[in-house]
């Protein structure tokens, strides 16, 4: 926790660093620019309009202070790494800038890690993986992702990879909040689809999937219902049909249309 502070300090440090525009404009301006990179390198369906946003976004900023943004990137990587946990919200919440007048406050990691405990029944997740080969997890309602940062933990404490066994689909309003989460998600290499959309009225304006989502082959899995190395993977090898019944709702599952806009192997920024 220790070497978490002192990232987070780092952080700090240098958003307020560029004095001339409030801390909350640089937070959201490196947010977006660190999402458009990520997405920009695995996802070339729409590519150039997000890269003429980031050059338009990086050139508000002095010449000197541009480097600014590849710190902060770093320190939210190495910490990330150290110790995965909400980074990027307790970041939000340390520089001030919370918006209590649109209700916006971001989860404690303690709260997060409790409520996550509580969601889980173990045994039924350990019967889910071995079955199907993975589970899935909703978050109608994301924020920085810090719910679904603290799920994943908890998993790997049981013995779960959830880089290999997780799949989540998250869902926000405030598009800040999709770029935490997109970020925080992809570098944990958690296999997930942030959508930008209201969950209450079902609007969606963009689907945002982290390059595990793609590098895991989630778009088959989800298709499917099951990945291939489970147990019902391995009957549908044996036996080249779904081993489910016709009716039931994981054999609509698997015939849902095919999932657009996946991450693909090659793409560059």
């Amino acid at each position: 926790m220790a070497k978490i502070k002192e990232h987070l300090k780092a952080m700090a440090s240098t958003i307020d660093g560029i004095r001339y525009y409030p801390a909350q404009s640089v937070f959201t301006d490196f947010v977006e620019m660190a999402a458009i990179a990520i997405r920009n390198a695995c996802d070339q369906a729409g590519h150039e309009a997000r890269e003429a946003q980031y050059l338009k976004l990086i050139h508000k900023y002095k010449p000197e202070d541009r480097h600014r943004f590849s710190v902060l990137l770093h320190h939210l990587t190495m910490a990330l790494h150290e110790e995965p946990s909400d980074v990027l919200g307790e970041l939000y919440m340390s520089l001030g800038v919370a918006s209590a007048a649109r209700g916006q406050f971001f989860t404690p990691p303690s709260i997060s890690n409790l409520l996550s405990l509580l969601a889980m029944d173990t045994n039924r997740i350990h019967k889910e993986v071995a079955q199907k080969g993975f589970i899935t997890l909703s978050e109608p309602s994301c924020g920085s992702g810090a719910m679904v940062i603290s799920f994943a933990n908890k998993l790997l404490e049981m013995g779960i990879n959830h880089q290999q066994h997780l799949h989540v689909t998250l869902v926000d309003l405030d598009v800040r909040a999709v770029h935490m989460a997109f970020i925080q998600l992809s570098l944990m290499h958690v296999p997930a689809v942030v959508v930008y959309g209201n969950t209450l009225t079902l609007q969606e304006f963009d689907h945002w999937y982290t390059p595990s989502h793609g590098m895991q082959g989630f778009n088959g899995k989800l298709k499917r219902g099951f990945a291939l190395e489970s147990e019902m993977g391995r009957a549908y090898l044996d036996t080249g049909h779904l081993p489910i019944e016709e009716d039931s709702e994981l054999a609509l599952v698997a015939r849902a249309p095919r999932v657009k806009n996946v991450c693909t192997q090659g793409a560059t920024l």
